[in-house]
């Protein structure tokens, strides 16, 4: 079980809640410093509409997971009204801020992009295939990947995940997510969602790790403004608009970018699981040969915003990571 915080503890460790990292769905995070000299990330809680025997269930069930590649939960308060949770600090931030801000002015090798882009994969395979339940995340995007010091990745930011039992194949659930990252399936009748939804997610995410630039992107030109539609003609195409330094790794970067395809296919069932997936990246297996290059979301108009958060009920678990 994670530790137990007073709310005056963690007020104390944030200096009054001084310093802002981020804001989510559910509220603001918070940088903060314990008495030990640990570095923490304090996420408290605004919208909360369950009691305390709720919030401490699912304090222990999100605590209970434990793998490198997520980031870890070090504690909580449920003092009063107040709900907060305590996260370990990611000095290196999300992953958004160095593929498509350009932290610094910096930009990301393509050793540190392939190691992060295995680094997810493993960590949505111990969600998807490795929990005692399913853990489907459902807000896959650069935002909720965090980056250690040494560039390691980590998953955050579990408020719209769902956990379903290992007897179920499927769930049925409203819309939510992010607009450019959200499976087509989404958009059917009846919601039937597996964990395919997020193994799409990560396909789009893996292009715009390789091309360090947004999947819809009006400042590129109309040919390039959206990776899908280029990807409809096929992976070589892409590599016409990646930086000039890129191109020495071109076998690397087309075999990648077929990963990426074969994780966005329409179909949800021709889409690799996730171990699958860490299994190619690490060489052991090959990218599937018949890999279908038409994307229904190549043809749709792009998201009004780059990260909009669809309105929907409240989700099954509500506690979420840094953004």
């Amino acid at each position: 079980m994670p530790v137990r915080f007073s709310y005056e503890d963690l007020r104390v460790a944030t200096n009054d809640f001084k310093e802002t990292l981020g804001r989510g769905g559910f509220g603001s995070v918070f940088e903060g410093v314990l008495a030990d000299g640990t570095g923490i990330a304090v996420k408290r809680l605004d919208k909360l509409g369950q009691g305390k025997r709720a919030f401490l269930a699912e304090v222990e069930t999100i605590g209970s997971l434990h793998h490198f590649n997520l980031v870890r939960l070090i504690g909580f308060c449920a003092e009063k009204s107040y709900r907060l949770l305590v996260y370990e600090y990611m000095s290196n931030s999300s992953l958004d801020n160095w593929i498509f801000k350009k932290i610094q002015g910096s930009s990301l090798d393509w050793q540190t992009r392939k190691k992060i882009i295995l680094d997810i994969a493993k960590g949505l395979a111990y969600l998807h295939e490795e929990c005692r339940q399913t853990i489907m995340h459902l807000d896959i995007k650069p935002q909720n990947i965090l980056l250690d010091p040494n560039f390691n990745a980590k998953i955050s930011d579990f408020g719209l995940s769902k956990l379903i039992d290992r007897e179920m194949s499927q769930v049925q659930l409203s819309m939510r997510g992010t607009p450019g990252y959200l499976a087509p399936e989404w958009h059917q009748a009846l919601g039937h969602i597996t964990v395919k939804v997020d193994i799409y997610s990560f396909g789009i995410v893996l292009l715009e790790v390789v091309c360090a630039r947004r999947s819809v992107d009006h400042s590129q030109p109309e040919s390039a403004f959206h990776l899908l539609r280029m990807l409809q003609n096929k992976a070589e195409y892409i590599l016409e608009f990646l930086d000039e330094y890129m191109q020495s790794d071109r076998d690397e970067i087309i075999r990648m970018i077929k990963i990426a395809a074969w994780c966005l296919q329409d179909d949800p069932e021709k889409r690799p699981l996730m171990s699958t997936v860490v299994k190619v990246l690490e060489g052991v297996m090959e990218v599937d040969s018949n890999l279908v290059y038409k994307f229904s979301h190549a043809l749709a108009p792009p998201p009004v915003a780059d990260d909009y958060i669809l309105s929907a009920p409240p989700p099954a678990s509500v506690l979420s990571n840094p953004r």
